[in-house]
C-alpha cells in the first residue's frame, strides 16, 4: 500500500509541476494592461477558472492528502527494531585505558623535572 502511495505520489508531483510551468502567469501581461481597456484591473481581467488552473488545484490536493498519507504510515511503529517505552538500552563496556608512554628517555627515570 504504502508502495503504491508514494507511486501515486512522484506521478502527481512531477504533473503538477509540469501544469504549474505550462500556465500563464498573471504577471505576464501587466505592460499590455495600461492603457489596452483590461477592464479596470491591473493585471488584467481574472475571468473565471480555466482547465488548467482547475486540474492544478486538484492536484495540489491530490498531492496534499498524498503527503499526509505518507507521513501517517511513516509515523507507526514498525517491526521488532522498535523499543517500548521506558526500557533503556544496557551500554556497551567500556574499554580499558591504555597505558601512557613517557615522552622521552628521562621520564623512564622517574625523576621530577626542574
Amino acid at each position: 500500500m504504502e508502495f503504491i502511495l508514494w507511486i501515486v505520489h512522484v506521478l502527481v508531483a512531477a504533473t503538477l509541476v509540469g501544469l504549474v510551468l505550462l500556465q500563464h502567469g498573471k504577471g505576464a501581461d501587466m505592460g499590455a494592461a495600461f492603457g489596452s481597456g483590461a477592464s479596470g484591473s491591473l493585471f488584467g481581467a481574472s475571468g473565471s477558472a480555466n482547465f488548467l488552473s482547475r486540474t492544478t488545484a486538484v492536484l495540489a490536493t491530490a498531492f496534499f492528502l498524498t503527503s499526509m498519507s505518507l507521513t501517517f504510515f511513516s509515523a507507526q511503529v514498525k517491526g521488532p527494531a522498535a523499543q517500548p517505552v521506558g526500557q533503556t538500552v544496557p551500554a556497551a563496556p567500556a574499554a580499558p585505558a591504555a597505558p601512557v608512554a613517557p615522552a622521552n628517555d628521562a621520564d623512564k627515570s622517574g625523576a621530577i623535572p626542574n
